[in-house]
């Protein structure tokens, strides 16, 4: 065991005997956390009941899912509210507290137990570094990560392979929490947040057109996004009605285009820019930029960023006598 190995070993032992003892003080009957997934550099959501089965959890830059997305579907449980732990990185806790602020589940049901996040994987991306190539393992060596196949090595910096929304991320801890394990991450700050939106805008209407046509022609609306996405818990989506119906069962464009304009408009405000949604899409379309566009608008009209307490009402919900009104004739 080499001494990455070593220094790795002694985080998750560290995870762990924290939530055992967590799970067993606050009688929690459910932790929904990580495990180590089936394939390399995938970790994958795990639900635990017992505090004898809690050795399987892990945090690593492999735990990509935001998982508050299960506390909105432990609310359709039959039965009283159970109580639920949620191993949760910046964006997961962020979400955590729009569910909770929309009242989608009981505050005093919920126990955060904040980890701090040094940016997750993002498959898409791997899928693209790895070209069709089954990976078998990994390492780590300094601030790269290497590949390895039955027949490749491949090594690229760490940071080319993590999710867009980590490169911007302000949030990397939990900014409320009920317990927090381990030493608080610094964000990575590789770049503007808003960049890619600005760089967007700033090309001629017709370019504009031709990437939002070029990227939404390809998708197929399978709604690997939608289902994805923690604040996306509607028990009736838009789409899945008959009667009116909103967008036709082709692969019309415009019904693509509806699809996503309406979603992110029913997100404005309420989005923690966890980028679940992109990493969902199996066609590696970028379904998050529309979203930040919606964001940086909600925050420039309204000061509002989603998830921050459990207090604040979602910028669209509230009123206020200083709201802008310039589309007002």
């Amino acid at each position: 065991m080499n001494n990455g190995d070593q220094i790795k070993e002694a985080k998750v032992n560290e995870i762990v005997d924290s939530i055992k003892k967590i799970f067993v003080d606050e009688k929690l009957d459910v932790l929904i956390g990580y495990e180590k997934g089936s394939l390399p550099l995938r970790g994958t959501p795990c639900f635990v009941e017992s505090a004898d089965d809690l050795d399987r959890v892990i945090f690593d830059f492999t735990c990509h899912n935001n998982i508050a997305k299960y506390l909105a579907d432990e609310k359709k449980r039959p039965g009283d509210p159970r109580k639920v732990g949620i191993i949760a990185k910046g964006c997961d806790a962020r979400a955590i507290a729009q569910l909770i602020v929309e009242d989608q589940y009981p505050r005093e049901k919920v126990v955060i137990i904040g980890v701090p996040c040094t940016g997750v994987i993002d498959p898409a991306k791997l899928r693209v570094a790895l070209s069709g190539k089954d990976l078998a393992d990994y390492k780590i060596e300094g601030d790269n990560i290497i590949l390895i196949g039955d027949d490749f090595k491949i090594e690229l910096p760490r940071i080319e392979l993590l999710q867009g929304g980590c490169l911007s991320c302000k949030y990397p801890n939990a900014p409320q929490y009920d317990y927090f394990i381990g030493e608080p991450a610094k964000p990575i700050a590789a770049r503007d947040e808003f960049a890619i939106i600005e760089d967007l805008a700033s090309k001629p209407a017709d370019e504009r057109w031709a990437y939002f046509e070029n990227e939404y022609s390809a998708c197929t609306r399978c709604y690997a996004c939608r289902n994805a996405c923690p604040l996306c818990y509607c028990e009736e989506c838009f789409v899945d009605r008959s009667m009116p119906a909103w967008l036709g069962k082709g692969n019309e464009l415009s019904d693509n285009i509806v699809y996503h304009i309406v979603r992110v408009l029913h997100l404005a405000g309420r989005c923690v820019d966890c980028g679940a949604c992109a990493a969902a899409c199996p066609l590696g379309i970028d379904v998050r930029i529309i979203g930040k566009r919606i964001e940086k608008e909600v925050l420039d009209r309204f000061g509002y960023v989603a998830g921050l307490d459990f207090e604040t009402q979602p910028a669209l919900a509230a009123f206020r006598e200083d709201d802008k009104e310039e589309f007002i004739m």
